[in-house]
Parts: C-alpha cells; sequence; structure tokens
C-alpha cells in the first residue's frame, strides 16, 4: 500500500522555497509604496520611478518559461542555491546603492531569481507530493503566490512609516539565508536530469514575446494616462504599439520553433487539449482582479475617501490573511471532492466582492471597501489554487514541469496587465476635474472605481465560463 503520509523533509522543502518566492514577490508590491521616498530621494519623476516595478516584472515573466528546461537539464538544489545568490546579491545593492540605475540593476537581479523560485517551489510539489494530498500542498504554494502581492502594501506602508526604505531590505537578508539552510537540508532530487538543450532562438523568442507584450500594456496605460491628463502621449502610444506588435510577432514564432525543435524549452503540445487551454485563459485573467484589486482598493480609498496611506493599504490586510488559511483549506477540499464543486462554487461566490462594491462604488467607507474586499479574498483563495492542480490533473506527469511554466507565466502576465488597465480606467475617470484633494477629484475617483469594478465583474465572468466550459469537456469524455 502507498505511503501517503507527507515526509517533513518535503514540508521543510517548500517552506525553504516558499519563503524565498514570498520575499520575491512581496517585494515587487512593497516598492510601488516607496515611488514618492525614491523620487525624492534620487530625483527622477514618476515615469522614471515606475521602472522599479516595469523591469521588475519583465524579468520576471521573461525568466519563468526557462523553469522546464532548469528542471529538466540541474539538480533541484542548484537552482535553489542559484536563485537563494540572486535574492542576496538584488538585497545588498538595493541596501548600498546609491544612483537610480544601481536600483534597476538590483530589480533585474531580484527578478530572475524570483522567476526561478516560484516555479521551483510548484515543481517540487508537484513531482514529490503523495498523489492524495497535492491539491492541499498547492493550496500552500498558491497562498505564497496570491497573498504576498496582497500585503505589499501593507507592509511597506508599516515598515517605512518607523524605518528607512531600506530596512526593508535589511530584514530580508536574514529571511533569505534561513531559508537557504533549511532548502539546503531538505530538497531531495527524487528524478533524473536530462540533457536538455537550450535553445538560443527559442530563449530570444520567448523573452522578447513577453517583454514586448507586458511592456506594450505598460506604456498603453502611461500613453492614456497622458492622452487624458493633456500631457504629450506619442512616445509612450508608440512604444506600446510597437512593444505589441514586436511581442506578438515573437510569440508566433515561438511557438514555430518549438514545433520545430527537438527539445523544445516549452512543450506546446499540452495547449492543444482544450480542457488546459481553457484553465490557463482562466488563470490568466483571474489575476488580473486578484492582483489589480491591492492597487484599485489603495487609490480608491486614497484619492476617493480621503484616507491615508497606511490605512489604505490596510484594508487590502484582512481579505488577504483570509486568504493565506482558505488556499490550503481549498486544496483539502479539491482532495476530497474532486475539481468541480471546489472551483465554480468559490469562484462564482467570489464574483459577488466587485459587484457589492460596483453597488455601491458612490457611497463607500473604508469598511466597506475591506468588507467586499474580504469577500472576494476569501472566496478566490478557496478556488484558485485548485485551477493549476486540477489542469496538470489532465496532462501526463512528464509535462507537469511545462504545464507550470506556462502557468506560472500567464499568472505573472495577468498581474501585469491587472495594475496597467485598472490604473487607465482610474487615471481617464479623474482626468479633468480638479485637483487632487478636491471634492470633485474625489467624486471622479470614486466613478472610475465603479468603471474598475464593472471590470472586474465581466473579467470573473469569464473566467467562470472558461472553467466550467472545461469541467463540461472532461464530463463528456468520463
Amino acid at each position: 500500500m502507498t505511503d501517503e503520509r507527507i515526509p517533513l523533509r518535503l514540508i521543510g522543502a517548500i517552506v525553504a522555497t516558499g519563503a524565498l518566492a514570498f520575499i520575491g514577490i512581496l517585494t515587487e508590491t512593497v516598492m510601488t509604496v516607496l515611488f514618492p521616498q525614491l523620487m525624492r530621494e534620487f530625483r527622477v519623476d514618476t515615469a522614471t520611478v515606475q521602472w522599479i516595478t516595469t523591469i521588475y516584472l519583465l524579468t520576471v515573466a521573461a525568466t519563468m518559461p526557462m523553469s522546464s528546461f532548469l528542471k529538466r537539464r540541474f539538480r533541484l538544489k542548484a537552482i535553489f542555491v542559484a536563485a537563494v545568490a540572486l535574492a542576496l546579491v538584488g538585497s545588498v545593492i538595493m541596501i548600498v546603492a546609491n544612483a537610480f540605475p544601481l536600483l534597476i540593476v538590483a530589480r533585474v537581479i531580484q527578478g530572475v531569481g524570483s522567476g526561478v523560485a516560484t516555479p521551483l517551489m510548484m515543481n517540487i510539489i508537484l513531482e514529490q507530493s503523495p498523489r492524495s494530498k497535492i491539491g492541499r500542498l498547492m493550496g500552500v504554494g498558491s497562498l505564497v503566490i496570491t497573498v504576498a502581492p496582497a500585503i505589499g502594501p501593507t507592509v511597506g506602508g508599516a515598515v517605512t512609516t518607523v524605518l528607512p526604505w531600506r530596512a526593508i531590505f535589511v530584514i530580508a537578508v536574514p529571511f533569505i539565508l534561513a531559508a537557504c539552510a533549511l532548502g539546503l537540508a531538505c530538497i531531495e532530487q527524487r528524478s533524473p536530469t536530462e540533457d536538455a538543450y537550450l535553445d538560443p532562438l527559442q530563449v530570444a523568442s520567448i523573452i522578447v514575446a513577453l517583454v514586448g507584450m507586458v511592456l506594450g500594456l505598460n506604456q498603453a496605460g502611461v500613453a492614456v494616462s497622458n492622452a487624458v491628463a493633456g500631457h504629450d502621449a506619442t512616445r509612450p502610444a508608440v512604444v506600446a504599439t510597437t512593444s505589441v506588435v514586436v511581442g506578438l510577432a515573437a510569440l508566433l514564432a515561438f511557438c514555430w520553433l518549438t514545433k520545430r525543435a527537438f527539445s523544445p524549452l516549452l512543450r506546446l503540445g499540452i495547449l492543444r487539449d482544450p480542457v488546459v487551454l481553457l484553465h490557463l485563459v482562466a488563470y490568466l485573467v483571474m489575476p488580473i482582479v486578484s492582483i489589480g484589486f491591492g492597487y484599485v482598493i489603495t487609490n480608491v480609498a486614497q484619492l476617493g475617501l480621503g484616507t491615508n496611506a497606511f490605512l489604505a493599504g490596510s484594508l487590502v490586510l484582512p481579505g488577504a490573511l483570509v486568504g493565506a488559511v482558505c488556499a490550503p483549506v481549498g486544496g483539502w477540499l479539491y482532495d476530497r471532492f474532486g475539481a468541480v464543486g471546489p472551483v465554480l462554487v468559490p469562484f462564482g461566490v467570489a464574483t459577488l466582492g466587485p459587484v457589492l462594491l460596483f453597488a455601491f462604488a458612490l457611497h463607500l467607507t473604508p469598511a466597506m471597501l475591506a468588507g467586499f474586499y474580504f469577500v472576494f479574498g476569501f472566496c478566490f483563495a478557496l478556488g484558485n489554487s485548485n485551477v493549476m492542480t486540477s489542469a496538470l490533473g489532465s496532462i501526463p506527469h512528464e509535462f507537469a514541469p511545462d504545464g507550470n511554466a506556462i502557468f506560472n507565466t500567464a499568472l505573472q502576465f495577468g498581474g501585469a496587465a491587472g495594475t496597467a488597465l485598472f490604473s487607465t480606467i482610474l487615471a481617464v475617470a479623474q482626468a479633468g476635474h480638479g485637483a487632487e484633494g478636491s471634492a470633485e477629484f474625489m467624486h471622479a475617483t470614486a466613478v472610475g472605481g465603479q468603471w474598475v469594478f464593472a471590470t472586474m465583474i465581466a473579467i470573473c465572468v469569464v473566467g467562470w465560463s472558461c472553467l466550467a466550459a472545461a469541467f463540461r469537456i472532461r464530463a463528456h469524455r468520463a
């Protein structure tokens, strides 16, 4: 009889890689709170300082597709040590940097580390978990990905209230070292490595594709914001259009190269299955809402309700913390009842959060913002980890690293798209409505929030419909 207990060393390996991924993702959203301080210290404008976050997103998006190749080619401990080294080097540079370009270099290094660590955690779970426990362990992995960006603004606001902004990275160093010690003691190699070949053309095309599309979304938001504010939008519009066209062309080139390759970087054949493809679409669009919520709530609270930065960041905290509890619970429900109920029911109820926010958008209070987001955060955490688990259950086990890389890349891209989309909608609503802090500007922000919440409802319906269609196809096959 198969032993279905979870080994202690597996728990240690998941904690070690999860802590590393958590720190990397956390610093992604922490930095948004630091923009005003960084602008003053390094004498840069808003358009320049946002590259602190944008360059990180671009780097993570470009690195994650490599995870399948790394898993096949190198030992798990070697990959882990590389991620630790990158996280440490990036943090040290952030601590001592005295020029803005050095911060950009540090964020690139940290982005590579995070792009390696997050898929590594998921690969360990997929490869080494007992089959009957995989749902709850994937839930643990999912909470790292979903909770870290949600609590980032709160952590950043709390730390920088009493300490210099560099203290965030000073605090991170001991946690990175502790994760390193735990990982070296617990990570085991269960499967042999392969002589996988890294085709430079495939690598270049997927990097150009992802960087082009993320940059295009970002610059499109900048162009629209500039246009509605009456500023020159020509340059960001040209950059956005060029980036998207080049990105899509590179993506098509990557697909063509992969189809012809003997050792593809990502084995995209798994997407021929409509069940997997529909799961992927849902996993791409739902993070637009979940990660975008952190931006929307903090900005609506400050610019529409007049709260301070710390309170605005704190409004996200209850929904984020309940997510930390509910993600593993959702995984347990998956192990117990299968995929259909533990995915469709929570996602259906989660849509109620944006619906309530839309209905009360012009009469919101901070408590209502936090409460309605709590509804979404609670139910989203129950169902989200099960989407990837359900999809990977439809493909052969040896292709799991490819599915892991594809789904994690989609998650990162969806998060970047959410922030760009919602910031643009708010900017359009606010344009021409007086100075920040005026009653007219606050009302315009509330109206923009209502537009955002309507967009969130539509996205949630699309995601839910894709999953329902996938389960219907699977049931028909059975």
